[in-house]
């Protein structure tokens, strides 16, 4: 199984993004998809999570600002960030509980590799 997130980049305070991390291999079924992310000096945080029946949880720094959606057919989840502030400055990862073809009765967690957002001021 792998994780490929994609759409970090420069932006500046106040612009918008959207993050996007695809899942592939051995997929029985994704149970929970979420964004975590790094700042420097920082220990990774969670900023968003959404459960396999559509119920989301996000982080106060973001409430307002973020959307986590899936999609999924594609095996995607989604972060769409507005209002961006250089504190949401940090590298962005995915991570996601499935089920594998392989074994289909213990959940397995995986993480992406990050992409990095940076807000300038």
């Amino acid at each position: 199984v792998q994780l490929q997130a994609s759409g970090g980049g420069l932006v500046q305070a106040g612009g918008s993004l959207r993050l996007s991390c695809v899942a592939s291999g051995s997929i029985f079924s994704i149970l929970a998809m979420a964004w975590y992310r790094q700042a420097p000096g920082k220990q990774r945080e969670l900023v968003a999570l959404i459960t396999s029946g559509g119920s989301t949880n996000y982080a106060d720094s973001v409430k307002g600002r973020f959307t986590i959606s899936r999609d999924n057919a594609k095996n995607t989840v989604y972060l769409q960030m507005n209002s961006l502030k250089p504190e949401d400055t940090a590298v962005y990862y995915c991570n996601v509980d499935l089920l594998t073809t392989w074994e289909v009765s213990r959940p397995k967690n995986y993480w992406g590799q990050g992409t990095q957002l940076t807000v300038s001021s």
